[in-house]
């Protein structure tokens, strides 16, 4: 079995271009014992992947180069040593950027087309909406009443924030660059105000968003934004760090002056609870996260919105517009039907 796959060429300095990729195609060995071979039908991109491109110290190992690019797979079984899965099964597992791919049948979920529409999987069902859902209960913790503000909130972690704010009884404030995401804000994901962060006044706007300050700030972007999000927190606001896709693409410090003092001292006189997290830490909470997801899903209370690519030879391009905020939604590529 052939398999046409993308493999990172070089480490990109800032944004990640064409030339850092290559694409081969290579073929598979049969699968061994406990292995199966899939087919890619869909190819989840995510702003951590380009972490992974960089050889820097991360929570994570990198990419090595000439190695296949990482990615969360929905895949059909082809072939498979394992009598637990069969061919046709569909699972969710960690192909990466690859029309084919041979993995352990142990670290596969098999998944029921019939529950739920399978990019879901990669989604609003899957490792964003779990970060969402477990960032945001086990750091934020929201009450009822309280102000929870979260950033890239049209995303797939973001908007999943807001909407399970609002089902613990919280208001959510929704950041969001430019009008076409601000007006999803509230007509989609029923955020109670929603903020272009591109608007020259946006820090006059969030003040007006939030008029008793701010409890929770889901933390997916940093910069300026959190500039603006910083002196609006509470006393004892809790502060989940999942993302700083502001940086990413980052290739020496910001301009201006040290303002780690200031940073701390608003921790300090605040009590400020600031945690950095990978959902992964938080695994043993998948079983109580599904069925909630699931049934908020079924009642109304969670939607959410998804943005699919066709043609692995796209990834490249969808993969840097997904850093400049061009996606609205879930992004994934549709590598095969």
């Amino acid at each position: 079995m052939k398999s046409t796959r993308i493999v990172l060429a070089s480490r990109p300095t800032g944004m990640p271009q064409p030339e850092n990729f290559r694409t081969e195609t290579v073929e598979l060995e049969p699968p061994a014992p406990g292995q199966a071979l899939l087919q890619t039908l869909y190819l989840s991109l995510d702003p951590y992947m380009r972490g992974r491109m960089s050889d820097a110290p991360s929570y994570a190992p990198p990419v090595e180069v000439g190695e296949t690019m990482c990615g969360a797979t929905v895949s059909r079984v082809v072939e498979s040593s394992d009598p637990a899965l069969l061919p046709g099964d569909v699972v969710l597992g960690y192909g990466g950027w690859q029309t084919h791919s041979i993995e352990y049948t142990q670290y596969l979920r098999k998944l029921d087309p019939a529950a739920a529409p399978l990019t879901t999987a990669l989604g609003v069902l899957g490792m964003p909406g779990f970060t969402a859902y477990s960032g945001l209960l086990t750091i934020g913790q929201p009450k009822p009443g309280e102000t929870v503000v979260v950033a890239a909130a049209t995303g797939p972690v973001g908007a999943t924030v807001g909407q399970i704010a609002k089902i613990k009884g919280a208001r959510a404030v929704g950041i969001a660059g430019g009008p076409r995401k601000v007006a999803l804000l509230r007509e989609k994901f029923g955020f109670d105000a929603a903020i272009d962060h591109r608007a020259p006044d946006f820090a006059e706007q969030l003040a007006a968003a939030t008029p008793d300050g701010i409890d929770v700030y889901f933390e997916n972007v940093g910069g300026a934004v959190f500039d603006a999000v910083l002196p609006r927190l509470n006393k004892f606001a809790r502060i989940p760090v999942c993302g700083l896709i502001a940086s990413y693409n980052d290739t020496e410090l910001p301009p201006g002056p040290d303002r780690m003092g200031q940073l701390m001292g608003h921790i300090l006189r605040k009590s400020l609870s600031l945690r950095g997290f990978i959902q992964t830490e938080f695994l043993h909470q998948f079983d109580e996260f599904y069925p909630d997801a699931t049934g908020w899903l079924a009642d109304g209370r969670l939607t959410y919105l998804e943005d699919v690519v066709d043609g692995l030879d796209n990834a490249v391009a969808a993969f840097q517009g997904l850093l400049t905020g061009k996606n609205l939604g879930k992004l994934s590529i549709k590598v095969a039907d």
